[in-house]
């Protein structure tokens, strides 16, 4: 067992009087900031659970710390193995919850069974959408098995996730349940199409589930997002609103709700898309105008304000990292 046992350590390093528990317990990865020690545990996992309730996919908890090499280890592994890596992305939201010295966020840890203190780190977590415990897993079991080698094992890491990630719903059957919702709200429905690997489709999906957006969104609209890779049928409802091959993702559509198409993302220039550009967030509103019922002229120059702050606030960040290279 090879992954960092606190405890073990803590017992051998008292038999040392000449070193500390720490300078025996960690040797400093080269790796840092993989966990923040500012992070509120709870925030993290409602963030996560937020945004795995889109797509209903699970919420893949790494505790951990940045003094241990094992945790480094295993992010390497979730990083550089391209199935893992894949894996993660469709199937999971990922977050490193810093544990301290084994006494930091021990409330979350009871709350959701981890058993890190027991078992050591990293220890990893998986909950539903709803923050359902799926799995409680210490990682020593995937560990690679060759002598001397420090290492996981993406094979018995992929096995794992797979198993534990969550059934796929059908693209109908989530239609349908936000046809009937908006029939007995009296709204339209506005259905997004999308994928994991999708960047821009990540950017509109996070712009629509921040407060005031989705505040005056829900004013006229019950929101449903298909993922044309995870739901079954994707594809294939995705071609029958479009009528299309054309113009990529996000591709969105606003439906009455027996179905019935009243306007869609693709204009004179082609797919919308994300509105990021100022003629696009123009665009943006006119199709707006033509499917909104209750959103007036101030409701809709608000979400194209709202669009417009997101832009820029992503390039200032991108502006702040640019710098600190």
């Amino acid at each position: 067992m090879k992954h960092c046992v606190w405890f073990a350590i803590v017992i051998f390093a008292s038999s040392l009087m000449t070193l500390a528990p720490a300078q025996v317990a960690t040797k400093k990865p080269a790796k840092k900031d993989l966990y923040d020690e500012t992070a509120d545990a709870g925030q993290q996992v409602a963030a996560a659970l937020e945004s795995a309730a889109r797509d209903e996919r699970r919420v893949l908890i790494q505790w951990g710390a940045d003094w241990c090499g094992w945790c480094h280890l295993l992010s390497g592994t979730f990083e550089k193995d391209a199935e893992v890596r894949r894996k993660l992305q469709y199937e999971y939201e990922h977050i490193h919850v810093d544990v301290g010295r084994f006494d930091k966020h021990l409330d979350i840890a009871e709350k959701y069974g981890a058993q890190f203190k027991k078992e050591g780190v990293p220890y990893l977590t998986i909950l539903d959408a709803r923050g359902n415990v799926i799995a409680n897993a210490e990682t020593a079991q995937f560990e690679a098995k060759e002598e001397g080698v420090q290492a996981h094992d993406p094979l018995l890491l992929l096995e794992f996730l797979t198993e534990h990630q969550a059934p796929y719903r059908k693209a109908q059957g989530v239609l349908d349940a936000a046809l009937a919702d908006a029939k007995a709200k009296e709204r339209r429905v506005l259905l997004t199409f999308g994928a994991p690997w999708c960047g821009w489709c990540h950017r509109l999906e996070d712009w629509m589930a921040t407060q005031p957006v989705a505040a005056l969104l829900a004013e006229d609209f019950v929101t449903v997002k298909v993922d044309v890779d995870r739901t079954v049928g994707g594809k294939e409802l995705l071609a029958q609103y479009r009528k299309s091959e054309g113009g990529g993702i996000p591709w969105f559509v606003f439906l009455e709700p027996n179905g019935e198409i009243v306007v869609t993302s693709d204009g004179p220039a082609g797919n919308l898309g994300c509105p990021w550009t100022d003629e696009e967030i123009a665009a943006f509103g006119d199709i707006l105008g033509k499917a909104c019922r209750r959103l007036d002229a101030t409701g809709i120059a608000k979400l194209q304000d709202l669009l417009l702050a997101a832009r820029k606030a992503a390039e200032a960040k991108r502006a702040a990292n640019s710098g600190g290279d």
